[in-house]
């Protein structure tokens, strides 16, 4: 006779990002049950916030506000039985620990606390050339499967995959090995929509208008039931804000993803076998996920000092917009050739309207930014310059701040590294050091075959309107590059929507694209496509280059270009419509 499958597994998460609601942590732990309670609080542009923290003191470089979470919340957590396992760790998995301890002494609780190191890669033998602040390998997760079967009630790491800070607890709750890859792969696929918090649970969401808005103010945080076999159940705590549907779950499957090979340190999940399936209000089954070997390599990310940067707004009011906008620029030809900062850009904001009500409609926005590798080339004296014009320049002079010195920026760059050079390391409560082993088996990453797409819609009439009529979209920052993940919400738009959004149709709607390597993937299971598009923003969210450095809106400027949409797909839906596909 087979023993009993384990009991499903409630995972829950309480951060997004560093700086996240801080009330998070204890409204997850106070409105419903759960067995482990994550957070994810690094991001690309997070590692260099905490490298600058640590250069100002070595004790830092953790999520500070993490600690201060869990002198509200250890207690609670303890009385509930609920782990905690987050990244919050960040430079000095070590030195949060320790931290931890001496809270959970303080309020005397039994805690017991364990970390993952072996991450930053910093100290490599030979460097990794100039200027590099941090320099860490994303890890798997099971070196937080080890610290909690030891026992740990809290595990801190540092640099992990987002998606291993629930994969980590699956495996050891349910006891997979590393040739697992089906289970690892639907484990990894339910930490995907949890990373981002509410993303999961209706914030950020193109079809949000589908929705009452009262749901949305406040959306809850999302969990999951992960059962043995990998698959799971998306849903939240009953009675909490915000909506779970097949929608809200293919968003966020598609977020800062590129092609369906989705690789990790652990297994290479299959994003085009993930089927979804609405199996009740706010529940998402997630079924179906195949899993390959990962990649003989580990990503790492770097980040450095990139240069200074500045940036004056002047605001163009009333009438002759472009004319206004034509003398700033030549008045401050001199200063800027004077100054000679590498990088200066300009853009003209549309932002006005005629016959205005008000002044602030009635006013346009010409922004220049300018980055140099030296301050003084990107300091007052641009921003100074700026301020001389305030008599002698066009009518209706003025700015939105007054002038600064400038400002550093960061440089994120992702490189492979050999798994050898990595030293997977679990610090047990004991304070005894495992080494986490590679996985036996790997398979070097490679595209997917495209899927034959379905037979296009018949000719019909046609009405020319915005693509988010019919489409959701939704787009992130991966280092230098940026994703447009697309969808509708049946079959048969689909069926127009592969023949329609092509990699040369998008270039035509997205003219920033121009000149850029994109690449388009279809995920017929999904029923998207999925761009990426490198380069677009230039050396990654820290540097700040473009208007909105991490593409957060790229989607929906797209979904705001006008194309021509078959009249049959525009039938009206009843409002919170999500039928199960």
């Amino acid at each position: 006779m087979s023993a009993p499958s384990p009991a499903p597994l409630r995972i829950g998460n309480a951060s997004g990002f560093y700086g996240d609601r801080f009330e998070a942590l204890r409204e997850m732990l106070t409105d419903g049950p759960l067995d482990v309670l994550t957070g994810d609080y690094l991001a690309e542009l997070t590692l260099l916030i905490l490298g600058r923290d640590r250069l100002a003191d070595p004790g830092r470089g953790y999520a500070r506000t993490h600690l201060r979470q869990l002198e509200q919340c250890l207690g609670l957590a303890h009385e509930r039985g609920v782990r905690i396992v987050t990244n919050a760790g960040g430079l000095n998995p070590a030195g949060l620990a320790e931290r931890i301890r001496q809270l959970a002494g303080r309020l005397g609780l039994p805690t017991r606390v364990a970390h993952v190191e072996g991450d930053d890669l910093s100290h490599r033998p030979g460097g990794w050339g100039e200027g590099v602040l941090t320099a860490n390998a994303y890890l798997g997760g099971f070196g937080i499967a080890a610290c909690l079967q030891a026992g740990a009630d809290v595990v801190v790491t540092g640099r992990v995959t987002d998606a291993a800070l629930v994969s980590g607890p699956a495996a050891a709750h349910f006891g997979w090995t590393p040739d697992d890859h089906d289970q690892l792969a639907g484990a990894v696929v339910a930490g995907h929509l949890l990373e981002c918090g509410t993303q999961a649970t209706g914030g950020n969401y193109a079809f949000f208008t589908d929705h009452d808005p009262a749901l949305l103010r406040r959306p809850g945080f999302p969990l999951a039931e992960i059962h043995a076999d990998g698959s799971s159940v998306l849903t939240k705590h009953p009675g909490t804000g915000g909506t779970v549907t097949v929608g809200t779950a293919t968003a966020q499957l598609l977020y800062e993803t590129t092609g369906p090979r989705y690789a990790g340190p652990d297994v290479t999940a299959r994003l085009d076998t993930v089927r979804l399936r609405q199996e009740g209000p706010d529940r998402v089954r997630v079924e179906g996920v195949r899993g390959e070997a990962p990649p003989p390599t580990l990503k790492a990310g770097l980040t450095r000092l990139g240069g200074w940067r500045n940036e004056v707004v002047f605001v163009l009011t009333g009438l002759d917009i472009e004319a206004k906008a034509d003398l700033v620029q030549a008045q401050m030809g001199d200063a800027l050739a004077a100054a000679g900062p590498r990088e200066v850009r300009w853009e003209l904001a549309r932002t006005d309207h005629a016959d205005a009500a008000t002044e602030e409609t009635a006013s346009a926005l010409l922004r220049l930014v300018v980055r140099d590798p030296e301050p003084e080339k990107a300091g007052r004296a641009v921003s100074g310059a700026a301020v001389e014009l305030a008599l002698a320049g066009y009518p209706g002079f003025h700015l939105t701040a007054p002038p600064g010195k400038g400002s550093p920026y960061g440089v994120f760059e992702a490189v492979p590294v050999e798994r050898d050079q990595v030293s997977h390391t679990a610090v047990l409560p004991d304070g005894t050091r495992l080494t986490v082993t590679d996985p036996a088996r790997t398979r070097a990453l490679a595209p997917a075959r495209e899927p034959a797409p379905p037979a296009p819609l018949p000719p019909g009439a046609t009405r020319r309107l915005p693509l988010g009529t019919v489409a959701g979209a939704r787009s992130g920052d991966k280092g230098g590059s940026a994703n447009i993940g697309v969808w509708v919400r049946d079959q048969r738009a689909y069926r127009w929507l592969v023949h329609t959004l092509t990699v040369e149709r998008l270039r035509e709607l997205l003219p920033e694209t121009a000149g850029l390597p994109l690449t388009r993937y279809a995920l017929p299971a999904l029923n998207a496509v999925n761009f990426h598009i490198e380069g677009l923003l230039g050396e990654g969210a820290a540097a700040q280059a473009r208007f909105d450095p991490q593409a957060k809106g790229l989607g929906e400027w797209l979904r705001a270009r006008h194309v021509d949409l078959p009249e049959t797909l525009l039938a009206p839906r009843a409002p919170t419509t999500e039928v199960p596909q």
